[in-house]
């Protein structure tokens, strides 16, 4: 896929860079790393054996994704202009939406709401509603830790279903959201790893976070955040390295870190959600002038 390299000025009203959002990233970071991959959870895992240890090196990629989920809506919360949604997004899809974006350029079908009562045959829940109060415009967002993984089928079926219940967003954020308007909707894929990565097909790394969330630095507070995560992990792991040497009378230098590439490790994602068959959606009988497509990407200089 095509990697395109932008730029921009660096002038926007908020900053990533605060003691309050530092603080959150710490309590984020205890959260997810003091349960299953404290030094006791691991040292522990080390005296089980290769079963229980694989299980806990199985539970990394998804730790790191929630993390970076956690991580990108505090850093969209700094904008006072973006209510950003994580809850009560379960999206009804039908297949007449996916059809219709599937079989259709965007220009075709931007015209067309879709009713959120009617329910559909499947649902997409992203991880993200970030919607722009000021501009009207709503970004569905899928956040993932890579999408190297995936291939070009996967990333169409994915982008389709986005794309389906972006056309019943309005009407279901007006109706479970207080009465929230939305002009545009646009989708946009975040990945934390730019071996895949199309700002015109809505797939962004996440150095392009500050752009989407207008606050400067937000791209820079996630990696900061991943890196302060591995550098948790890896400091638990040699403490129970430690514990378990001492346990079994061994030197402290064994046993070794594993050399793990989290981007190999694919976990489950809620792309696959398939719910129980309802009935289709039909199109809203009040149709707006909703525009629908990717997101948008940076002004090049």
């Amino acid at each position: 896929m095509t990697k395109l390299k932008t730029t921009t000025a660096t002038d926007f009203a908020q900053s990533a860079h605060s003691p309050e959002l530092k603080k959150q990233f710490e309590t984020f970071i205890n959260e997810l790393v003091e349960t299953s991959l404290s030094p006791d959870a691991l040292a522990q895992a080390l005296s089980g054996g290769i079963d229980d240890l694989a299980t806990v090196l199985r539970s990394l990629p998804a730790l790191e994704g929630r993390l970076i989920e956690l991580g990108i809506a505090a850093v969209a919360r700094c904008n006072p202009d973006l209510k950003v949604l994580t809850q009560n997004l379960r999206l009804p899809v039908s297949q007449t939406a996916l059809k219709l974006v599937e079989l259709n350029d965007a220009e075709n079908f931007r015209a067309l709401t879709f009713d959120a009562d009617t329910g559909g045959r499947k649902t997409y829940t992203p991880d993200f509603v970030i919607l722009n109060e000021r501009t009207g415009t709503a970004h569905v967002v899928d956040a993932k830790r890579s999408v190297y993984t995936y291939d070009r089928v996967r990333l169409d079926d994915l982008q389709n279903r986005m794309k389906a219940a972006g056309l019943v967003l309005p009407d279901f954020l007006y109706k479970e959201h207080r009465r929230l308007n939305v002009r545009e909707v646009r989708v946009v894929i975040l990945t934390a790893d730019n071996r895949k990565t199309d700002l015109y097909a809505g797939i962004w790394h996440l150095s392009q976070l500050d752009h989407l969330v207008e606050v400067e630095g937000a791209g820079a507070a996630i990696a900061s955040l991943q890196a302060e995560f591995h550098s948790h992990v890896k400091a638990n792991w040699k403490q129970a390295c430690e514990v378990f040497a001492q346990s079994c009378h061994l030197p402290i230098a064994l046993p070794v870190q594993p050399d793990v590439d989290l981007n190999e490790m694919e976990t489950a994602d809620e792309d696959d959600q398939s719910i129980e068959d309802t009935n289709v959606i039909d199109a809203s009988g009040n149709p707006q002038l909703i525009k629908l497509g990717f997101a948008q990407p940076p002004t090049r200089h």
